[in-house]
């Protein structure tokens, strides 16, 4: 392969390396630490303050239209909305419209606040997205999330021991869905379990899919018992329900049906009751008998719907499960069937047709459906569990303490380095540059896993760069033999890196296979240590075998070098006669 070729290539791999390491170095080092904060707060939290400052920034748009002022330079994005509204009804308006002109776009008070919430609240959702999808501290670094689960009953005829350590393996496999974030789960005594969360998580996502009962079921609508349920609910809207949410006259509807509320997700993805045409909650009566149980679902995916793009949910029954939902759809052809989440009605679309095997949930939005075949893929949980305490917790180590391990590593790095340049003088600039590209690289592709950075992770880090050192050693090494069989610059490099190649992949292999089982079999921290490890494998093996090579061509053909300097013994003079003794050049 050319040079240039080799070259094109290496700007692309650098390229597409900063494009996976820009979420990391825009949310460390661009996003101020009060919004960083912001971002990390509960979608509950997030809806209180943006409802907070969109009243307020109302008020003071409401205050300069009183006294027919400009829109204050901070809310300018409400300029835009109005001018698109005003351009919608096909009138003039000027390029720079007045406070009041802005508010007049607006058909109430209502839909002015909605659209500047809209904004706080895309602005922030914006960040949480990016925080998302930059490399996270762990545990051990920053601290995270510390939950206590308290076992109640067993679900199961199993014994009590087993049913624990089943739960242990239900949590294993719904943490570990996450992504690379190194979770600690462990029994605390006889009836509770321990879980760590590192890095800066979502409290809110995790409980979710911590916490999903899993409890899907499959109700039929008995729309009469609706029917009957609204014709007393109009007329007695405030004595319908008790303070639990259960009818204070159960005889308004059959004994065999329950009345469940309808709900969607708002703005923030938070649980909200829909609301009929009348402004009235929305609730449906529905069967007791459960038609379908969700544990006969043997797996669910996310895909997105042909027509309009919206994502559902599409699940697979076990055998005895399409034989049960088959009979079910096929006996009430026309009617509808509610998709029952944790006794709320997600959906209850009309029956057209009998169903087997292979149904498809809708109604969700992405993370939700996302959320929802996570749980139902891990199953249910055989023990009840309840959360007994839930804290942010803050870094094992101190301060100082991290301070100081970070001056151990750059200082440590910089011991390589400087061994690197005094010991094989002119190569060892090649070196450098080699190894800094491979701690970038490394380091990218990490980024783009939204890898969690722990301790035994760093420690999998220096391993590397250790790896990359004696590859570029047994290079060097190699090279000096060439030298002192008189060969020119050309030949020595063509032969070094030929002679080499074979060591250096070896040994790269052979660790990549241990970093492999690490992986595979490991959990925790020595997970981490192995995926640091195998990433750091590869990007070694570039930069020492494609990186290195594609240097030392760039002074032989480019720059037309003829001598080359190994170390202070071996070198070649300009005049491409070789000498094993001297002063190099």
């Amino acid at each position: 392969m050319s040079k240039r070729y080799r070259f094109v290539i290496l700007l692309l791999v650098l390229g597409v390396c900063f494009l996976f390491l820009w979420p990391t170095v825009r949310w460390y080092f661009f996003i101020p630490r009060d919004q960083q904060a912001l971002a990390l707060e509960s979608r509950q939290q997030i809806r209180t303050y943006s409802s907070q400052a969109a009243s307020e920034d109302l008020q003071r748009l409401l205050d300069a239209a009183r006294t027919n002022g400009d829109v204050p330079e901070d809310l300018e994005f409400i300029t835009s909305i109005a001018k698109k509204k005003y351009k919608t009804l096909k009138q003039a308006v000027s390029d720079k419209p007045s406070a009041r002109q802005v508010l007049e776009a607006f058909t109430s008070r209502r839909e002015a606040q909605d659209a500047v919430e809209q904004k706080y609240a895309d602005d922030i959702f914006a960040l949480k997205n990016l925080q998302r999808n930059a490399v996270k501290l762990g545990l051990d670094l920053s601290g995270g999330l510390s939950i206590v689960l308290q076992v109640g009953r067993t679900l199961t005829d199993d014994n009590p021991e087993d049913a624990m350590n089943r739960a242990l393996e239900v949590l294993n496999n719904r943490i570990d869905q996450f992504g690379l974030t190194e979770p600690v789960i462990r029994r605390q005594g006889n009836d509770q379990i321990y879980v760590e969360i590192p890095g800066t998580a979502d409290p809110e996502r995790i409980n979710d899919i911590i916490m999903g009962k899993g409890s899907l079921t499959f109700q039929l609508e008995d729309s009469e018992a609706t029917e009957a349920f609204y014709n007393y609910y109009r007329f007695n809207p405030t004595t319908t329900f008790d303070a639990n949410g259960n009818l204070l006259n159960p005889s308004i509807i059959p004994a065999d049906t329950v009345i469940l509320g309808c709900y969607t997700k708002d703005r923030y993805g938070l649980d909200e009751q829909e609301r009929n045409l009348d402004g009235s909650l929305r609730f449906i009566a529905v069967k007791k008998e459960i038609g379908l149980d969700g544990n006969y679902i043997e797996d669910a995916i996310v895909e997105r719907n042909n027509m309009d793009g919206k994502p559902e949910v599409i699940f697979r029954l076990s055998a005895e499960g399409g034989e049960i939902f088959y009979r079910l759809t096929s006996a009430n052809v026309d009617k509808n069937l509610a998709i029952v989440l944790d006794d709320k009605v997600k959906s209850s679309p009309r029956i057209s047709t009998g169903i087997r095997d292979r149904g498809t949930i809708t109604g969700f939005s992405s993370e939700e459906a996302e959320n929802l075949a996570l749980v139902l893929r891990t199953a249910a949980f055989p023990v009840e569990l309840n959360v007994a305490s839930q804290q942010s917790i803050g870094a094992s180590m101190g301060e100082d303490t991290i301070r100081q391990g970070l001056y151990a590593l750059l200082g440590g790095i910089a011991a390589v380095l400087l061994f690197m340049l005094v010991w094989y003088r002119t190569a060892g600039i090649n070196a450098i540059i080699a190894q800094l590209l491979n701690f970038y690289i490394m380091f990218s592709v990490l980024s783009a896993l939204s890898f969690t950075l722990t301790l035994p992770a760093i420690a999998g880090f220096i391993l590397t760069i250790g790896m990359a050192t004696d590859a570029n050693v047994i290079i060097f090494e190699r090279m000096k033999e060439e030298m002192r069989l008189g060969k020119s610059r050309k030949a020595v490099i063509e032969a070094g890196f030929g002679k080499a190649f074979w060591a250096i992949m070896d040994s790269n292999i052979t660790t990549f296979i241990a970093a492999l089982f690490l992986s595979q079999l490991g959990s925790g921290p020595i997970r981490g240590f192995a995926v640091a490890l195998s990433i750091g494998v590869f990007s070694s093996v570039f930069t020492a075998l494609f990186v290195s090579r594609l240097i030392f061509d760039f002074g032989t053909d480019v720059m037309g070098s003829k001598g080359l300097s190994v170390s202070w013994t071996t070198r070649i003079q300009e005049s491409g006669s070789a000498r094993a003794k001297g002063a190099s050049l």
